[in-house]
């Protein structure tokens, strides 16, 4: 079985702030790390070790058994049961088939960690909570990702993952469709 942390207390502790800090200030970029197994980026392993939970059935095609070991999570049978969901775009798109909330509970939506090819370079324009005049971060399907945030409060939280490094999208962000 892969590892998970070295050092379990202080780099889930950092990783989970990375993860937080990302999600206050969408498009900025950070770094997590932990060992993954084939499949799973290791900013995505990160990710799924300190969000995932015994309480979070999570949507994946890779790293079943290592997910089950070190976090406890159960893996969703369908898309609509899945708290979280991990892979790339073309694995987890359409956006309208994961739990978006309810009026009353709209923090009861999936969140998806998207494995992407790249965080840098051109991207779109972000703007909303968190971001103080704009951002800007290359996206896998801009015209889905704007329709998402056009249904907040309900729609779905994004996690971009890529190598080391990761960046939030939540639904409350605007997104420009012409790229910078």
């Amino acid at each position: 079985m892969q590892p998970a942390f070295a050092d379990p207390p202080a780099d889930a502790a950092r990783a989970f702030r990375a993860v937080m800090e990302a999600m206050a200030r969408p498009g900025t970029l950070r770094s997590v790390a932990s060992p993954a197994p084939e499949g799973l980026s290791p900013a995505a392993a990160a990710v799924l070790l300190v969000l995932a939970d015994q309480t979070t059935p999570v949507w994946t095609r890779a790293g079943r058994d290592w997910l089950i070991f070190h976090t406890g999570a159960p893996i969703a049978a369908t898309r609509a049961e899945a708290t979280f969901a991990v892979g790339r775009w073309d694995d987890l798109a359409p956006l309208t088939d994961w739990d978006a909330g309810t009026p009353d509970y709209p923090d009861r939506s999936a969140t998806l960690i998207v494995e992407v090819p790249a965080l840098d370079g051109p991207g779109h324009r972000l703007t909303g909570p968190g971001i103080e005049t704009e951002a800007s971060l290359p996206l896998p399907d801009p015209q889905a990702l704007a329709a998402n945030a056009a249904r907040y409060p309900l729609g779905v939280d994004l996690i971009l993952t890529c190598g080391e490094r990761l960046a939030a999208l939540p639904r409350s962000t605007r997104i420009d469709l012409e790229t910078l």
